[in-house]
């Protein structure tokens, strides 16, 4: 089963990406993975991205493009895979249309996780990490710790990360709003999307996606 994760920042893309993946037996392929495994590799992909970065600027698709293409390329992709933070905008999305065709080959679905903003903001601006290297995750209202502002696993000390701020979340939306929902009207004309509530526990959130896509055996 070949599949596109969609939706905001903050919706719960990764933590329902990897059960997903799990669960249908292919490989989450995200786009964070992908950088930091072509930087860290010292690839030809992962030096051209990091000289970008190391500038200031932003990637180019053609990059970030050549990068997934590379890894669907991979034998544990050949019976399909998961994509999560690629496709990001519609020349992306065009691109692994592109990509599948020449390999014969055909999207199942794009599953699109809704979350209203308001929930977005809260999730994500509540986070407190911790400064320590644990990195253990907290959150203002969801996942108190038992003392205000210090990790309950080593007592250091928890930060809000200034990308996590409301003002910052904002932005971000209007970035996926502006870049990334776009492609979800491509998909839906091509009668792909799959659209699930991602309220709830992550287990719930996991069996109403699991129901909601297609069978694989149509």
């Amino acid at each position: 089963m070949r599949i596109v994760l969609v939706g905001p920042p903050g919706a719960g893309k990764g933590t329902q990406a990897a059960y997903l993946a799990k669960n249908l037996a292919i490989p989450h392929i995200s786009t964070g993975d992908l950088f930091r495994a072509n930087i860290s590799q010292g690839t030809p992909l992962g030096r051209e991205a990091k000289s970008y970065m190391d500038a200031g600027n932003l990637v180019p698709d053609s990059v970030t493009i050549a990068m997934a293409e590379d890894r669907m390329e991979q034998p544990d992709a050949a019976n399909g895979f998961l994509l999560d933070g690629f496709p990001r905008n519609l020349g992306q999305a065009k691109a692994l249309d592109e990509y599948l065709k020449d390999k014969n080959l055909t999207l199942d679905a794009v599953l699109d996780l809704e979350v209203p903003e308001d929930e977005v903001v809260k999730r994500i601006a509540g986070r407190r990490i911790c400064r320590n290297d644990s990195g253990h995750v907290f959150h203002a209202e969801y996942n108190k710790p038992e003392t205000e502002g210090v990790c309950d696993v080593c007592g250091g000390e928890l930060y809000q990360r200034d990308d996590d701020r409301e003002e910052t979340v904002r932005k971000r939306l209007e970035v996926y709003h502006t870049e990334t929902e776009p492609i979800i009207d491509y998909y839906k004309a091509q009668d792909l999307v799959v659209t699930l509530l991602a309220m709830g526990k992550v287990d719930e959130v996991t069996k109403r996606a699991m129901a909601a896509l297609p069978s694989r055996d149509a």
